[in-house]
């Protein structure tokens, strides 16, 4: 039985998002819930990113003003390696079965993590596509970001440009430095038209690769942690190595391997590697650069 209908699947070609509501069953909905609180407090302990991942960085990254009286754990990287929930989640899940629908029959996944804004957390994630950071041979990529808690506009909702998976790819270099983000007219004219992709918690939006995106601080008194994972049509090669490499890279989750690959034209600079925890370091070292 079909997970989505004709009007979802044209809004998605339309508009390069699409936002499905209960996309994981309440217990693995609980379950997800229950690990990331558990990092959570366990992050109490730390004052500096922690953990380790198979190519040696931290596993947990802190924002600036994390404390053991405040914690502020804003990323997760590959959780799929140590949670059970996490894993069924994107491997198994209604969520997977949506992506296969709009990408599919055949569908391997690339990578996740967990992205959370804690209440008070001043963390804020510049206009970009994700194309960039991780290029394929063809742009049959999804990112499913699965909400664990309710999203609004108000604690830091992805905020997306309606139909900007259609147009240009937009640079993240900028005079020689990898800068993770658009430049600031293109960034403008993306957050003039900005919708918000708000939802209750077991939601998701799936969005195209090269859908401009980004979001604000959260200034509410409730949390917005979103489970990401990426996936791509199994004719889609990877042509830049993973961000964030883990044991499960290029898992098949759908149909089956033929042994393709399909190329669509385009041009772009490979993205510059992560070396630090998460890309949100990327992006503050570039405007303490430009200050």
């Amino acid at each position: 039985m079909a997970e989505l209908n004709a009007d979802q699947i044209e809004a998605f070609r339309r508009d390069g998002f699409l936002v499905v509501e209960e996309a994981v069953d309440a217990a693995l909905l609980r379950a997800l819930q229950r690990d990331f609180a558990a990092w959570v407090e366990e992050s109490r302990a730390h004052d500096a990113p922690y953990g380790e991942t198979i190519n040696g960085r931290p596993r947990f990254d802190l924002d600036p003003d994390h404390s053991a009286a405040r914690a502020g754990l804003r990323r997760v990287n590959a959780p799929v390696e140590i949670s059970d929930a996490y894993y069924r989640a994107m491997a198994d899940s209604r969520m997977t079965r949506l992506v296969a629908e709009l990408i599919g029959p055949d569908v391997v996944f690339h990578h996740s993590k967990i992205n959370s804004k804690l209440p008070g957390a001043r963390t804020e994630v510049k206009w970009h596509q994700d194309f960039l950071f991780t290029p394929h041979s063809n742009d049959d990529v999804v990112t499913a970001l699965l909400m664990l808690d309710a999203v609004t506009a108000e604690n830091g909702a992805l905020e997306v440009a309606p139909g900007s998976h259609a147009g240009p790819l937009h640079g993240l270099w900028r005079e020689g430095r990898f800068t993770g983000a658009v430049d600031e007219a293109v960034a403008a004219d993306a957050a003039s038209r900005a919708v918000a992709c708000t939802g209750p918690a077991g939601a998701v939006c799936l969005m195209h690769t090269r859908l401009l995106h980004g979001s604000k601080p959260n200034l509410s008194g409730a949390a917005r942690t979103l489970f990401i994972s990426v996936y791509a049509a199994a004719d889609a090669k990877p042509l830049s190595p993973n961000p964030m490499p883990h044991k499960y890279e290029g898992l098949l989750v759908a149909g089956e391997r033929r042994n393709r690959v399909r190329s669509i034209p385009f041009e772009l600079e490979l993205p510059e590697l992560p070396s630090t925890a998460s890309f949100f370091d990327q992006q503050t070292a570039d405007a303490a650069a430009a200050r």
